[in-house]
C-alpha cells in the first residue's frame, strides 16, 4: 500500500460546501480564516495570495491550498491580466496524522504549480462544476461533491513522488480553459445568432475582458469573434433566402440579428459577391 493511501481512512467522506468563480480585480477586503478547507484554482491570468503572512505569486494553472485555520487573503498583482479564480470549499476531511480539514502541503508551500495533463484535468473539473452549478439539475450536490473529491485526490496523488521526474507534455495551445472558452462562444453564436449579441455581454458572462476574449478567439480560429458571428449569420441568411422566397429582405435580416436591412445587404454582398435579392434570381 502506498504511503498516500494510508492517509485515507475507510470512512473518508468529505462534505461539499460551495464553489465560487470570479475575476480578481481588487484585493480581498479582509485577512481572514475559516474552519473548512478551500482550494483556489487560477483558471487564467495572474495574482497574489497572502497566506499566514507570506505573499505568493500565482498564475494560470496554480492550485492553492488553504487549510482550515490558516489566515489568507487574495490580492491583485497590479499588472498583467487579472486572475480568474475558481474556489471550492470542503469540510469533514479527516486524514491520518493531520488536523481536521487540513491536507499536507506540496514541497512545504501551499501552491501546487501544474502543467500538462494535470492542468487540463483541473481545468475541466472547474468547468464541469461551473456547468453543474448553472444547470441546477437533479443530484447536483452529489455531482459537485464528486468533482470536488477528484480535485482533492489529484492534489494528493501529485505528492506521491515529490521531485520525481515526469515526462514533459506539450500542447499546441496550452490552456484547456481557453479552448473551452472559444468552443463555448462558437456554440453560443450558433444558438443565438438571431439575437442581438455584444462582445461585452459575452465577456461579462465569462468573467473576462472583451480584449482578452478577442485575442484568444483569434489565436484559436484565425478570426475575430464578430467576423465569425457575421459568417454564421450570412450562411443562415443565404439558407433562408433560398428556402423561402416569400420572405422579404427585411424579414431575413431580422431573422439573423439585423434591424437594418441596408447594413445586412452590404454584409451579404461582401460575403457572397451579390445582393440578397439577386441571389434568389441567380438560384432560380
Amino acid at each position: 500500500m502506498k504511503e498516500q493511501d494510508t492517509l485515507l481512512q475507510e470512512d473518508f467522506n468529505p462534505s461539499f460546501l460551495f464553489t465560487w468563480k470570479g475575476i480578481r480585480r481588487e484585493d480581498e477586503k479582509s485577512y481572514h480564516r475559516h474552519e473548512h478547507l478551500e482550494f483556489c484554482y487560477v483558471m487564467s491570468g495572474q495574482g497574489r495570495h497572502r497566506i499566514e503572512d507570506r505573499i505568493y505569486e500565482v498564475r494560470e494553472g496554480d492550485l492553492i491550498l488553504i487549510n482550515a485555520g490558516e489566515y489568507h487573503q487574495a490580492l491583485i498583482r497590479g499588472e498583467g491580466e487579472p486572475a480568474v479564480e475558481f474556489y471550492v470549499g470542503l469540510t469533514d476531511i479527516y486524514l491520518k496524522g493531520h488536523e481536521k480539514n487540513c491536507l499536507p502541503q506540496p514541497e512545504e508551500e501551499p501552491i501546487l504549480h501544474t502543467s500538462g495533463e494535470l492542468k487540463m484535468k483541473l481545468g475541466r473539473l472547474c468547468i464541469s462544476m461551473e456547468s453543474e452549478k448553472e444547470r441546477e439539475r437533479f443530484g447536483g450536490y452529489f455531482m459537485m461533491k464528486t468533482y470536488a473529491l477528484q480535485m482533492l485526490l489529484l492534489f494528493l496523488r501529485e505528492q506521491e513522488q515529490p521531485g520525481a521526474e515526469r515526462p514533459v507534455e506539450r500542447y499546441p495551445f496550452e490552456s484547456v480553459n481557453r479552448k473551452y472558452m472559444v468552443e463555448k462562444i462558437m456554440d453560443y453564436f450558433e444558438e443565438h445568432y438571431m439575437q442581438k449579441i455584444s462582445l461585452g455581454q459575452i465577456a461579462g458572462n465569462m468573467y473576462l475582458s472583451p480584449f482578452y476574449i478577442s485575442k484568444i478567439f483569434k489565436a484559436e480560429t484565425g478570426e475575430t469573434p464578430i467576423h465569425f458571428l457575421i459568417e454564421i449569420r450570412m450562411e443562415k441568411a443565404r439558407e433562408l433566402l433560398l428556402a423561402d422566397p416569400a420572405l422579404s429582405i427585411q424579414e431575413v435580416a431580422a431573422r439573423v440579428g439585423y434591424d437594418d436591412a441596408y447594413h445586412f445587404s452590404k454584409l451579404f454582398k461582401k460575403k457572397f459577391g451579390t445582393a440578397p435579392s439577386a441571389m434568389r434570381k441567380k438560384d432560380g
